[in-house]
């Protein structure tokens, strides 16, 4: 059996957050994703929009260069997604620490230096970011410019524009865009952007960004490094605690949120959705039912074939508590590990492994599972999880350092995840309130463009 790889970020059925159904139509009317190349990324800025209700003219709107290949599925009054991508392959990957408008102009450097060096004529080289061959100036100043007059020239008839972006390799472009045209956007940039926060209307960032800036982290890196390391200051003195224990706080009249886990697309309304769509394939399977979503090794959470046969021998341990397991594998899992877990399980009758094809089920899984097993590497896929409010059991925390780690301890404290031993009777259920963090950021969002003026 060929193990399932799944979609990143999976594909889900629209349904209208409750708290927006009558939309954000009186304040913003449309929006601009500014994406990176990466959909863990990119899902969070698309879940964010989507929570502000932007979805429901079904004019959907995506410039001629490289944009996410799922935007297609959704609806939205405006939406332009625009992907800011740094060049692949050979020296590139050892560039990847560079700003990336400084990346992109070396690479159009070094591509003219192996034309000129052959002896070939010059070619123009087409760029990333589209709109044909330009000059080293405009690699990445086209599409800035592109965005602020496109809002400057909207604005009386079409109100503000909300800049969302998400991610290192977006702060420079979001940034331009407000600097340039602060009076027609609201600029959000989600991740910490490291420094210099004023230069965005709005920053939304995981409370484990802060990590590095705790006494234990501060001793895990050499001193010199100090300055180096995101963010470079604390959150400003002016805390507030919100009833959902989330903290915000002004710098320089610029409000940060800050959420548990990831943002996404998955809602109360979208899981009822899901599970009528899915009710015919998940309704008659013996429960209760098991999802295990399997991820990939990252730099602060390494593993390895070890991972996957303790996975292995935990699930044989609690099978006997199942009805049915379906399992799911990252399409970066390492083969590695797949092939342990499916020689194991590919012939068990109460196991079920995605082969890949469509439609996709994650979105079935959210709906139908009874509880979750989620391998510690990601923080998109236990957000998801833990936003149903059902048993999340987490395996292979212990593996995981610096901020991720602290991700986790979060977790536990705050009674959201488990971690998974092999001795759970999955039968046994156990609840706690689910994260909201992408609709508790929207309503923020809202507060802050009413305190903009535009209401």
């Amino acid at each position: 059996m060929r193990p399932i790889r799944l979609p990143e970020p999976p594909s889900p059925t629209i349904g209208v957050p409750e708290i927006f159904e009558g939309g954000a139509y009186s304040v913003i009317r449309r929006a601009v994703i500014i994406g990176n190349g990466y959909p863990g990324s990119e899902n969070q800025s698309i879940g964010l929009v989507r929570a502000l209700g932007l979805y429901d003219k079904h004019v959907l709107y995506v410039t001629p260069f490289h944009f996410t290949p799922y935007l297609n599925l959704y609806s939205f009054s405006l939406l332009i997604a625009r992907r800011v991508t740094r060049p692949r392959g050979g020296i590139n990957e050892w560039l990847l620490w560079l700003p990336v408008s400084l990346h992109q102009k070396l690479d159009y450097l070094i591509q003219l230096i192996r034309i000129y060096s052959r002896g070939r004529n010059y070619v123009p080289l087409p760029l990333e970011n589209g709109g044909g061959s330009v000059g080293l100036a405009s690699v990445l100043e086209a599409d800035v410019k592109q965005i602020v007059t496109m809002a400057r020239q909207t604005f009386e008839k079409d109100g503000p524009l909300l800049v969302v972006a998400s991610g290192r390799d977006t702060i420079s472009v979001a940034s331009s865009i407000r600097r340039l045209a602060s009076e027609n956007v609201f600029v959000i940039q989600i991740q910490h952007p490291r420094s210099q926060l004023n230069r965005f209307d709005l920053v939304i960032t995981p409370r484990h960004d802060f990590y590095p800036l705790t006494p234990q982290a501060q001793e895990q890196v050499p001193r010199f490094l100090h300055s180096w390391i995101t963010p470079r200051e604390p959150p400003d003195r002016h805390v507030f605690l919100s009833t959902a224990e989330d903290r915000r706080f002004v710098v320089n009249f610029l409000l940060q949120i800050l959420t548990l886990g990831a943002l996404h697309q998955i809602d109360s309304a979208t899981l009822r959705s899901t599970a009528a769509a899915w009710h015919d394939e998940f309704a008659p399977l013996p429960k209760p039912l098991l999802v295990v979503n399997i991820g990939w090794p990252t730099s602060h959470c390494r593993y390895g074939a070890d991972l996957a046969k303790q996975l292995t021998a935990y699930l044989l341990n609690i099978l006997s508590s199942c009805g049915t397991v379906r399992i799911s594998f990252s399409s970066r899992t390492p083969e590695k590990v797949s092939k342990i877990i499916v020689k194991e399980f590919a012939d068990n009758p109460k196991v079920y492994i995605w082969d890949g094809q469509e439609p996709n089920p994650h979105m079935g899984h959210l709906a139908w599972a009874d509880a979750f097993v989620v391998t510690a590497d990601s923080v998109s896929l236990i957000s998801e999880a833990c936003s149903t409010g059902k048993p999340v059991y987490v395996m292979g925390p212990e593996r995981c350092k610096w901020k991720l780690s602290d991700f986790h301890k979060s977790l536990r404290e705050r009674g959201v995840v488990r971690p998974f031993t092999g001795s759970e009777d999955i039968a046994e259920s156990w609840s706690y309130p689910p994260l909201n963090d992408t609709a508790e950021a929207a309503s923020q969002v809202r507060e802050a463009l009413a305190e903009r003026g535009w209401r």
